[in-house]
């Protein structure tokens, strides 16, 4: 048999963290095991039945041809009318992408751009997919390490001191992944004159998250407090996580017609157009009964405050209550240099990962994997019995430490 050699930018790329932990639970569940599974970032709520009967009557009504590369009309009409009530911003139709995910969006726009010598500035924690991504493209993934006495956000003076005349694109995702935080007006204030500063620089908006909010108001967006910086912003978000539609994978970005354009060829040369399907469906996400929304965070908010009380009262565990998503990141220092029954050593936050695995029967997600170490993530988008079950058993385990 031949053997396969990959091009260099699969091997200069990890498995996705997220994906490889799913895999490993899935596998240890295929072996008869009972695994309480914290890694999935996903709803555990269906899809509201209003969205799956839109999807239902476009498939009988015969919309299940190709569509334009950058979707329906009704779906466009129906992003730029979310982009102005959240922003005030009016975009054009050659201002809009639709893709398979709002991921799929993130990737074409910095295949577009990104190339040898091109740097991307990435706070840690980050989101897992982003440095690999630039790096499949060529580029170089600058982390900026962002402390947790600042709510994990990045600094207008770290990232004033972080860019280069290299620099492509800054990386702003919040609520975010996987630490829930999120920006002020004041802190989006002294990031946008860092941006106005640097007109060579554009920042990539990750806002998948931003109706999880469990704050008093809406979540600020940069071009709410900057909306002059429009052509250097490309915002991207979907449906995914907060309809509960991640299968369904239809995301969508607004920016520079320049940019978009060259997403839009990219996309017309791999995918042609996302799921006319789905593109039906979000339609009326985005348009229909917003009511599921209005439940569900109120669900998560409820999982939250409980996960986040359950794990606060484990000696040597620390979570960081986020403001939005679903995500809880846990600060587990106390526990690095404990020693496991067995007489292993925890050195590291993936070491107490793998012995929650097998010891607790849990599955979480190192810090690492989002380049902040020793934390771990779980994942509050599930019932709270097994919330409870998972903490119960974490507890037990962490007793058994020494």
């Amino acid at each position: 048999m031949a053997t396969f050699v990959p091009a260099a930018r699969v091997d200069r790329i990890r498995e996705s963290p997220s994906v490889a932990a799913a895999q490993r639970v899935r596998a240890l569940k295929a072996q008869g095991r009972e695994i309480l599974d914290l890694t999935v970032g996903e709803p555990d709520f269906d899809t509201p039945d209003n969205i799956k009967s839109a999807a239902i009557t476009a498939i009988n009504t015969g919309q299940t041809k190709y569509t334009a590369v950058n979707g329906i009309p009704a779906l466009r009409d129906a992003i730029t009318a979310r982009a102005a009530s959240r922003t005030g911003i009016q975009y054009a139709d050659n201002q809009i992408t639709v893709g398979g995910g709002a991921k799929q969006v993130i990737f074409l726009a910095l295949m577009a751009t990104v190339e040898a010598g091109v740097e991307v500035i990435v706070p840690a924690p980050y989101w897992v997919s982003y440095p690999d991504m630039v790096l499949a493209h060529d580029g170089t993934p600058v982390i900026v390490q962002c402390k947790e006495s600042d709510n994990f956000l990045m600094t207008a003076e770290a990232l004033a001191a972080t860019i280069t005349p290299n620099t492509k694109w800054v990386i702003l995702n919040a609520p975010g992944n996987p630490t829930g935080s999120v920006y002020t007006r004041e802190q989006l204030q002294a990031i946008a004159e860092v941006i106005e500063a640097n007109p060579h620089v554009n920042v990539l908006v990750d806002e998948i998250y931003d109706e999880i909010n469990f704050g008093d108001a809406p979540i600020e967006s940069l071009l709410q407090v900057a909306p002059h910086l429009r052509d250097q912003v490309l915002v991207t978000n979907g449906v995914s996580k907060s309809h509960a539609m991640t299968g369904w994978r239809l995301g969508y970005g607004l920016g520079n017609s320049g940019l978009i354009g060259a997403i839009n060829k990219l996309q017309g040369q791999s995918s042609s157009c996302p799921s006319s399907i789905s593109q039906a469906a979000a339609v009326e996400a985005l348009t229909g009964d917003q009511s599921f929304l209005t439940e569900s965070v109120r669900s998560y908010r409820l999982r939250r405050d409980l996960s986040a009380r359950l794990l606060g009262a484990v000696p040597g565990l620390e979570p960081i209550v986020p403001q939005g998503a679903f995500y809880l990141f846990v600060n587990c220092a106390g526990l690095i240099g404990k020693q496991t029954p067995a007489g292993t050593v925890i050195e590291s936050d993936q070491d107490l990962v793998l012995y929650l695995l097998d010891e607790a029967s849990v599955a979480t997600i190192q810090g690492s994997a989002y380049g902040a170490s020793p934390y771990f993530r779980i994942s509050f988008a599930t019932s709270e019995a097994i919330l409870e079950k998972a903490a119960a058993q974490i507890a037990a385990a962490v007793e058994r430490l020494s």
